[in-house]
């Protein structure tokens, strides 16, 4: 097996290490609430939507509300934006290309075609929400992590880690557990695959732990961090700033660049 996986693309080793933790993410958080629906609902689940709350998923008594006509031209449009920065992406040095390439991906899967994948659940009738809930308009980094990005992530880590924690450590240790654990998540699929970067992710998913407890202590609270002009500064500061570490430039050149060349983009 480490021999097979050696052999692989640097990508595609990323792609398999990603699949391999979705997946157990996926029967993790399906398992308890498996006897809710049936078995093509349960399949739906565990193949054909990215999202991590099953509780809603699999309850046929909850029947959302009918998409509208603007959320289908919301989502299409997120999915254009990223195809054209996808065709963008060649223009410039490799470090800028691949940044711009990594940038369209996340565009075109995880806020377009996975926002379109919920509303055709949604047209279904299944309690399906988009995991990207327009993170550009948190108001705080608190806001950001917990309502808007990734809520797959979320409901995943807030159920089977946080809850779990917070009664026997305290809130604050179990919001650090929260982002230590999303920080050897990204190490594991974005620096091992690379081959370098290591403890660059888990430094910036510490960060947004710190940041989130400073947002919510009485010295943040007193400087308004936690909404308004300084809440939004705040929030972009602590994750846009340092992005370079999450996204850094042994992934970007080993691992992005490279698979964009396969697709024929760069």
């Amino acid at each position: 097996m480490i021999a097979l996986m050696a052999a692989l693309p640097r990508w595609a080793l990323m792609w398999l290490l990603a699949g391999a933790i979705f997946a157990a993410c996926k029967l993790l958080t399906w398992w308890p609430h498996r006897r809710k629906a049936g078995a093509a609902r349960s399949m739906g689940y565990l193949f054909l939507w990215p999202g991590m709350d099953a509780r809603a998923f699999l309850d046929p008594a909850l029947r959302p509300a009918a998409p509208r006509a603007l959320d289908w031209v919301f989502a299409t449009a997120k999915t254009l934006f990223g195809i054209a920065l996808l065709a963008f992406a060649p223009q410039g040095p490799p470090l800028v290309r691949g940044w711009v390439g990594l940038a369209g991906m996340i565009f075109v899967l995880h806020f377009g075609t996975f926002h379109l994948v919920a509303l055709l659940w949604k047209r279904f009738g299944v309690q399906a929400e988009p995991i990207m809930r327009a993170p550009i308009l948190a108001r705080s980094l608190g806001d950001f992590w917990g309502h808007r990005w990734n809520r797959g992530f979320h409901n995943l880590a807030h159920d089977h880690l946080y809850q779990r924690l917070a009664p026997k450590a305290g809130r604050a240790a179990a919001v650090m557990a929260v982002f230590l654990a999303s920080g050897l998540v990204h190490d594991l699929v974005i620096s091992v695959p690379a081959g370098g970067g290591y403890g660059l992710p888990s430094a910036y998913f510490a960060l947004q732990g710190l940041g989130v407890l400073i947002e919510r202590s009485a010295a943040g609270k007193d400087f308004g961090l936690g909404h308004g002009i300084a809440g939004r500064i705040f929030m972009a500061a602590f994750t846009a700033g340092p992005a370079y570490a999450l996204f850094h430039p042994p992934f970007v050149r080993e691992v992005i660049i490279p698979f964009m060349a396969d697709l024929g983009i760069a």
